[in-house]
């Protein structure tokens, strides 16, 4: 707070100045005027809170001096020191606006004491000014939002809307409103970094734009008068494009059509909404209008077979080169679809994420480890807000780690690993010594070891783990009984019914229509 002492006595104007410790007050003590004329014309550059002025001086005296300021700055606070104890001077000064008055002769604690309660006078002011601020922009913005989800005011409450909203014309008979949701990135990532950007979005879109803002956690709503100017997509769209530069941010715009009338600017906010579910799957710096969107049949939900290998190879080679080549392919490859929505993306992607989950729990399972903690994968798609290529490349990656830290070392035995390749490689006609080879082992010697560690000689325990297979592809999938046998193993599917048939007791068909 900053407090300015005018006197034409240079005595005076030093003795107060040093007497008195004024920073340690809090105040910020300016250098002192010498006469009324020179504390006016600095008054506007330096702007003091508080004035302490003597009465008489020569020139202007210390109540023309307090009259003027008054003009200039209604709430700053004036001391008058004067050395007559005189009832007319104090009536003439309180006429003027004169917070206090006190003689010369006061002693300096008398002197601090009527500078602290000016302090807190102006203090006291100040926040009455901010909470009625705060309380009509609180029930500004309850207006906004209302009127925007709702699409509906009472007639008392557009009254006081079109005092609060001033730049949406609501008074007027023919209304044409738009809603917009914004969205900046460019600044960082951080939260405080997102929350400064949407701020500064919202405050240069209204200065641009005939329109009402509101800041929301993740974006800007917008409501748009198309009547006061903005009367073009293509004007729309350059205005923001300059906010976009001037803010040196990317600006994701998802927008409604217009509302004739407050009722429809629900539907333009639904329809605004809708569009902005393309954050997820589309540019940073997008326009997507709902009519682009609408009419979108979806894409693919579930990844194919072949999808699933050849990512799960790359996930068991710990390329995370190819790893991130083969995610940027696969997602770039389903957002070139037209028909693609977020929901389709995001189940499309989950399938992918959930398919390499359950192989590694297999895989775990079969060298006998713990199965993985939900923290230890990272599988959760859901997040809308992040860009799909990185969402699906972490959680794909947190699976190849977590393959390779179980893989590797002396955690798992030779017998284990091999357990786990003949467990990948059920489909194929998979030989003793190919997986004595994998294993870097004499086949007779893997052999021996392989039946004292597990009990089964090795044709046996790859028809047990076909078998087991094969079951678990009948409980959960619609699949041809002749393609499963094929996914464990067996091109003649008359000799796999017969051996899941002595492994079961029932043929396939019996199984499946038993589960």
């Amino acid at each position: 707070m900053k407090i300015m002492i005018v006197d034409d006595e240079v005595i005076i104007r030093n003795g107060l100045s040093t007497v008195i410790n004024w920073e340690e007050l809090g105040f910020k003590l300016l250098p002192p005027a010498a006469s009324a004329e020179e504390a006016l014309d600095r008054f506007q550059d330096e702007q003091p809170n508080i004035v302490l002025s003597d009465i008489q001086m020569t020139g202007m005296d210390g109540i023309g001096l307090a009259a003027e300021i008054k003009k200039l700055s209604p709430d700053t606070e004036i001391i008058i020191l004067t050395g007559f104890d005189m009832f007319s001077y104090a009536q003439q000064a309180l006429r003027e606006g004169v917070s206090d008055y006190l003689l010369k002769s006061s002693r300096p604690e008398e002197i601090i004491r009527a500078a602290m309660k000016a302090k807190q006078r102006l203090q006291l002011r100040w926040e009455s000014i901010k909470q009625e601020s705060r309380g009509r922009s609180a029930v500004r913005d309850r207006l906004l939002e209302k009127l925007a989800r709702e699409g509906m005011l009472s007639d008392q409450t557009v009254e006081s809307a079109s005092v609060l909203l001033p730049c949406l014309g609501l008074a007027e008979q023919k209304l044409s409103l738009q809603v917009l949701l914004l969205s900046a990135s460019g600044w960082g990532g951080r939260p405080e970094d997102l929350s400064l950007a949407h701020f500064a979005v919202a405050n240069m879109v209204q200065e641009i734009l005939p329109c009402e803002t509101l800041l929301h956690k993740d974006r800007v709503l917008v409501v748009v008068n198309l009547n006061a100017g903005v009367t073009t997509s293509e004007r729309l769209e350059m205005e923001l494009g300059r906010v976009s530069r001037k803010l040196k941010c990317k600006l994701f715009v998802a927008i409604g059509s217009a509302a004739r009338s407050i009722e429809e600017l629900k539907r333009s906010f639904e329809e605004a909404e809708h569009a902005f579910t393309y954050l997820s799957i589309s540019k940073e710096d997008a326009f997507i209008r709902y009519e682009m969107v609408k009419d979108r049949a979806g894409g693919k939900t579930v990844c194919s077979e072949e999808e699933e290998t050849k990512f799960i190879a790359i996930v068991k080679s710990g390329s995370v080169i190819q790893l991130r080549h083969w995610v940027d392919e696969t997602v770039s490859a389903q957002l070139s679809d037209p028909e693609v929505t977020p929901d389709t993306m995001h189940a499309y992607l989950q399938s992918i994420v959930l398919s390499g989950r359950r192989w590694l729990e297999r895989v775990i399972a079969t060298v006998g480890g713990q199965p993985p903690m939900a923290e230890q994968l990272r599988t959760d798609l859901l997040n809308r807000s992040e860009n799909v290529h990185e969402s699906l490349f972490r959680s794909l990656k947190s699976i190849m780690d977590l393959y390779t830290e179980t893989m590797s070392g002396e955690r798992v035995s030779y017998i284990k690993r091999a357990i786990a390749y003949i467990n990948d490689h059920l489909d194929k006609n998979l030989t003793l010594q190919q997986v004595a080879k994998h294993v870097h082992l004499n086949p007779n010697h893997f052999s021996e070891v392989f039946k004292r560690e597990t009990g089964f000689t090795y044709i046996e325990f790859v028809t047990k783990e076909r078998i087991t297979r094969a079951k678990e592809l009948l409980d959960s999938t619609p699949i041809k009984i002749s393609d499963i046998a094929g996914r464990v193993g067996y091109e003649d599917v008359k000799y796999f019914g017969q051996l899941f048939k002595k492994a079961t007791g029932q043929t396939p068909s019996e199984y499946r229509n038993k589960t």
